[in-house]
């Protein structure tokens, strides 16, 4: 008996496994055969062989590396800086009234605003150089983290506030050895989300308007000019892979930072 249900929750977890990864090569397979036996023309939706001849073919010649390690950068740079203030705002906003009350109204305006909007005003004050991409995706990250940051800081248990100050805790103490250790897991969901619109936007700004002909952005809107559709769907190929890649890491690095937060789940 104890046998037949270890062999079962051993084929389970193999299925559970597996599944996914049938399902990628079923719709591949169906996709190849719809395009070959219906003839539709590559221009408008080649068969997966033709993609990932060209994206062999891109990775050979180095292309991908050179566009996608000039747009990791901007990406990085861009998180960076809307890290740092989204996350320093958001704690001087948790822990102060009056500051909360200072940005509260800016935020509200600005947050819902389609920030790829912004991307004319930019180029106008910054030109079409290095400078506009990270500004656009910083400021576009800046408001997850911060309004993530702001809602884990307040909703921290009161009670462990009140048990680190009955111990003799100071307020110093509690913010830092209390509060923004509680608030970590709210922290960290407002930097995935940040990660993820920072991708976008900087991938968005290399299409819509560059000085240099680099980046992911602008590998995607040539290729879409000259008609080669392979290299469009081997370019978002290359992004797909890349986004989860970081996300993963992303995850792993917040587990390391605060390995808690895998207990409390």
């Amino acid at each position: 008996m104890g046998t037949g249900t270890k062999h079962k929750s051993k084929a389970g977890a193999i299925v559970y496994i597996v599944v996914p990864y049938l399902t990628i090569v079923a719709v591949l397979l169906a996709w190849e055969i719809l395009v070959r036996v219906k003839g539709v023309q590559p221009i408008f939706l080649p068969a997966p062989s033709a993609i990932f001849k060209y994206l062999i073919a891109m990775i050979a010649d180095g292309e991908i590396a050179y566009h996608l390690s000039i747009t990791f950068l901007r990406i990085m740079a861009g998180f960076l800086v809307a890290s740092a203030t989204g996350i320093l705002v958001g704690i001087a906003m948790g822990m102060s009234r009056l500051i909360a009350r200072i940005f509260d109204p800016w935020i509200a305006a600005l947050y819902p605003l389609p920030k790829i909007s912004l991307i004319p005003l930019l180029i106008i004050w910054l030109g079409t150089g290095e400078a506009y991409k990270i500004v656009i995706s910083a400021v576009t990250a800046f408001f997850p983290v911060a309004i993530a940051t702001f809602a884990s800081i307040r909703q921290v248990d009161r009670g462990l506030v009140k048990a680190a100050k009955d111990l003799g805790a100071n307020t110093r103490q509690v913010q830092l050895k209390v509060v923004i250790p509680a608030a970590l897991p709210g922290i960290f969901s407002g930097l995935q989300l940040g990660m993820g619109v920072t991708i976008i936007m900087v991938v968005a700004a290399e299409m819509i308007g560059g000085s240099s002909d680099s980046g992911m952005g602008y590998l995607l809107i040539h290729a879409g000019q000259v008609m080669e559709t392979e290299k469009v769907f081997g370019g978002l190929i290359v992004l797909a892979v890349f986004g989860a890649i970081i996300t993963n890491a992303q995850k792993r690095i917040d587990r390391l930072i605060a390995p808690w937060m895998e207990r409390e789940h």
